[in-house]
């Protein structure tokens, strides 16, 4: 399957069905939240996707794609801990929704870099990981990302308290 290992297959599946499941989230609820089944499954499917992403990337070693999987793994925790402990103080819903925010922005550049040089398969989007245009559409990525942070720490803002999460 596109030159893909059973590990990365599984990786592949696992990681978009993580994605899905954040994009609906974020148009749902405005956040990724652990409070609700969408926002779980995205938290789970996103630390396996980051974990398998350690076994998979093998272009010359360790380079980026681990560097981001372990940022995921990072900002998972820190996510987590945000939420479930005090160490923040009144700044935790925030370090929340921006580090599981960010985890999206690190799973979307290998999974765009990854699509832009396999797919369509024979006659790919770019010949390389080394493409000029994937720079590129990093930079809009990170810029789409700090408008969503921007509006998830407004909207929590005006919210004051802690805003409660719509269960489905």
């Amino acid at each position: 399957m596109l030159g893909l290992t059973t590990l990365g297959a599984f990786h592949t599946a696992v990681g978009l069905i993580a994605l899905v499941c954040g994009f609906i989230a974020l148009a749902r609820d405005r956040q990724i939240s652990p409070q609700n089944l969408l926002g779980q499954i995205y938290l789970i499917g996103t630390l396996i996707a980051a974990v398998s992403a350690l076994g998979i990337f093998r272009r010359g070693g360790f380079g980026p794609p681990h560097v981001l999987a372990l940022l995921t793994i990072a900002a998972l925790a820190v996510g987590t801990l945000a939420g479930r402990s005090s160490l923040f103080g009144g700044a935790g819903r925030y370090v929340q929704a921006v580090s599981y925010s960010s985890t999206f922005l690190f799973q979307l550049i290998p999974a765009i870099t990854e699509s832009s040089i396999r797919l369509p398969p024979g006659a790919p989007l770019v010949a390389s990981i080394d493409s000029p245009v994937l720079p590129r559409v990093y930079l809009v990525l990170f810029t789409v990302f700090l408008v969503g942070v921007t509006l998830q720490v407004r909207r929590l803002r005006r919210a004051g308290g802690v805003e409660p999460v719509r269960h489905r």
